[in-house]
């Protein structure tokens, strides 16, 4: 499919768009102010090990510690403990996410010795962050090092050569594999990147003479500072949108700086030159992402509600522990057969739901909740649909299959916040709920608030209660006569104050 890479840059902040067939597909945003960590090396310290949780928070010089765990450690170094080469690990990796590549293999690479044996608190060791801290976590760590190029991602402490699940032909995987094992060191892991498919010998020497002599250079850094210290950066987000964006489907990156454009041809230059062609500088008027109707998109991708082109719709909620989807039929009413009027609401709904994961950039644990169907074969017929769609997703899925009351539990790689996470933050009144207390609710708990604090102040007789004009004009128009009421029965003067700095949901009873 044909693809595109825009790229809105300046002083502030660097939005990369990645649109395919014309249509936003992926968004990346990265503040100058805050850019994102994930990939950097640092030489931490261990300030705490919980064995009962068997992690280790590592102080990496950031504001939060790192959290550590067990499975994210490489015991080869710490320890000297080998494990086996395991050829199931290639079938598991996706190389367009270098977190995804290291998870599956390095959580099998302990061998169960416990995190106490391992760590010790004031031990210093190399970390890479793969995952940016998120809401109250640190940044999660792993001392498994990756260091990806354009055509392979290097991985000194591994002792694996794998191929990208993406490159399916098995010939041209083995072709690869004993390629790398010619270029590559005896004893280290490497594995070979979609863009490596089809590319000769001399391709794969440049990268892996480069990633050698970084992975050197780090080792060496690392003897002469003390934790905590920054080993290394990984490159910002405009580098890393070439390098990992930039495959055969894409036709160009359009940039609207001129010092990133005069950067990104120096980069080119230097490790691609057969893409310099392909990078163009945008000076038009018009907002580059207001020229591309990308600016229209990311509005709609942080809205709740989606609309589907036949009248149904889709609903995402974002819950502490998981998202959830609803699929809903809206204003579409088909013809004439129930079963296949939600059939293709829910067809429609899976296209959108797997456009809406990559845009919004969801993770985690994802319930689905289809409208429910009467036959077996419609259930099927979604979850094969469903199941073919997740397969243009750079990021790694699982999928059950739909229950017997039409909810489908998928997960999904989490590595960075998603869209609504980076652009915005909980609503400051209602908290994050996403509702308020009504006037009516807050009116009744000020009456029951009366009454019982009346009943425990007998000598008082005047009572002031301050609260939110919502409530005030409530109160003065439709409950006027039980609060007279009330006075009459605890013998009390009761006076209804507005207090604009008050919340909808808050207010002060004060007897006197």
């Amino acid at each position: 499919m044909a693809s595109e890479i825009v790229i809105n840059s300046n002083n502030r902040e660097i939005r990369v768009a990645l649109l395919e067939n014309n249509l936003l597909a992926e968004l990346f945003i990265e503040h100058k102010a805050n850019r994102g960590i994930v990939g950097n090396v640092y030489l931490g310290k261990v300030i705490r090990v919980l064995p009962g949780m068997q992690v280790a928070f590592v102080n990496i010089g950031l504001e939060k510690a790192g959290f550590l765990y067990v499975g994210d450690i490489d015991t080869i170094d710490l320890l000297g403990i080998e494990h086996e080469d395991n050829e199931e690990h290639p079938q598991d990796l996706n190389d367009d996410e270098v977190e995804d590549d290291q998870e599956k293999p390095f959580r099998q690479a302990n061998l169960g010795v416990p995190i106490q044996d391992i760590l010790k608190e004031g031990q210093e060791l190399m970390v890479q962050v793969a995952k940016n801290p998120m809401g109250t976590k640190g940044p999660r760590l792993t001392s498994y090092i990756t260091l990806p190029g354009r055509h392979i991602v290097y991985m000194p402490t591994m002792r694996q050569i794998s191929v990208s699940r993406r490159i399916e032909d098995e010939e041209e995987k083995e072709r690869l594999k004993n390629l790398i094992a010619e270029v590559g060191r005896p004893g280290e892991g490497y594995i070979v990147r979609t863009a490596g498919e089809g590319r000769i010998k001399e391709d794969f020497i440049s990268d892996v003479e480069f990633l050698h002599r970084l992975w050197e250079n780090i080792k060496d850094k690392s003897e002469r500072v003390a934790a905590p210290y920054l080993l290394y950066e990984d490159l910002n987000l405009i580098v890393r949108s070439i390098r990992d964006l930039f495959n055969q489907d894409v036709r160009g990156l359009v940039i609207d700086s001129k010092p990133d454009y005069q950067k990104c041809l120096e980069f080119c230059s230097a490790y691609m030159p057969h893409l310099i062609e392909k990078i163009e500088l945008y000076d038009d008027k018009i907002p580059i992402f207001d020229h591309y109707g990308i600016e229209m998109e990311i509005s709609r991708a942080i809205g709740r509600k989606i609309w589907l082109k036949s009248g149904g719709y889709i609903s995402i909620d974002q819950t502490e522990a998981l998202m959830a989807i609803d699929v809903n039929t809206g204003k579409f009413v088909g013809h004439s057969d129930p079963e296949e009027t939600i059939l293709k609401t829910n067809l429609e709904a899976v296209k959108e739901i797997v456009y809406q994961l990559r845009l919004r950039n969801i993770g985690g644990i994802i319930i689905v909740d289809f409208i429910d169907m009467a036959k077996e074969s419609s259930k099927e017929t979604v979850w094969s649909a469903l199941t073919q769609a997740l397969k243009s997703d750079r990021y790694r899925t699982r999928i059950l299959k739909i229950s017997e009351i039409g909810l489908v539990e998928m997960t999904r790689k989490r590595v960075r916040e998603s869209i609504s996470q980076t652009l915005c933050d909980p609503c400051s009144y209602c908290e994050g709920k996403g509702y308020i207390k009504s006037p009516t609710t807050t009116c009744y708990e000020i009456f029951r608030n009366i009454q019982r604090t009346a009943g425990e102040n007998l000598d008082k007789k005047k009572v002031t209660v301050q609260v939110h004009s919502t409530v005030y004009d409530l109160i003065l128009e439709e409950e006027n006569g039980f609060l007279d009421e009330m006075g009459a029965q605890f013998n009390l003067q009761i006076a209804i104050e507005i207090n604009p700095k008050l919340h909808q949901e808050n207010y002060t009873v004060n007897f006197e």
